[in-house]
């Protein structure tokens, strides 16, 4: 009786996990970006085997090959194009020329994926594209951070538009 007590006040006094499963172990999140016009799409894929019920997912655009801004009003930083935050799963209000963003991430299941529009522009005087369209080498740089239960977990963009966050379970041994 007294081991079923002391399991009993251990699950209780347990924190509720963020990561179906153990919280962070086994982590594997793909993100894209797909350059469209007028409208840019990050596509995020849960690779983990288990779900994701709540998260934090930034992107940092400030380490960018291409001095990326998110171009989201028709006067300000960005050109021509401009197209605000759009997504079935967040609701968020990004500011035009921000070089940033957070967005919560919660009930991804394991091969699941979620979307988000949003125009992006570079800022460089002789771009691929021309400043209205980016190139993979300019997204290159771009560093996107997953956070679970504070820890936190990130990945640069490659030359093709991915970064890939792959945490194992290392810090668990």
């Amino acid at each position: 009786m007294k081991n079923i007590l002391t399991l009993c006040t251990f699950i209780l006094a347990s924190p509720i996990a963020v990561f179906a499963g153990e919280p962070n172990c086994d982590v594997s999140l793909d993100v894209r970006f797909l350059e469209g016009a007028p409208v840019d799409r990050f596509v995020l894929t849960n690779g983990s085997e288990r779900g994701i019920i709540q998260a934090e997912v930034q992107f940092d655009l400030r380490p960018s090959a291409g001095k990326l801004i998110f171009d989201t009003q028709s006067v300000g930083s960005g050109v021509e194009v401009y197209q605000p935050f759009e997504s079935t799963a967040a609701n968020l209000d990004v500011a035009d020329g921000a070089e940033g963003l957070r967005m919560p991430l919660g009930g991804l299941e394991a091969g699941a994926s979620i979307s988000f529009t949003i125009d992006v522009d570079d800022r460089l005087t002789a771009s691929d594209l021309g400043q209205i369209r980016v190139s993979g080498s300019e997204m290159q740089g771009t560093v996107v951070t997953l956070t679970i239960d504070e820890h936190s977990y990130s990945a640069v963009f490659n030359a093709k538009n991915l970064a890939v966050i792959d945490a194992g379970c290392a810090d668990k041994i």
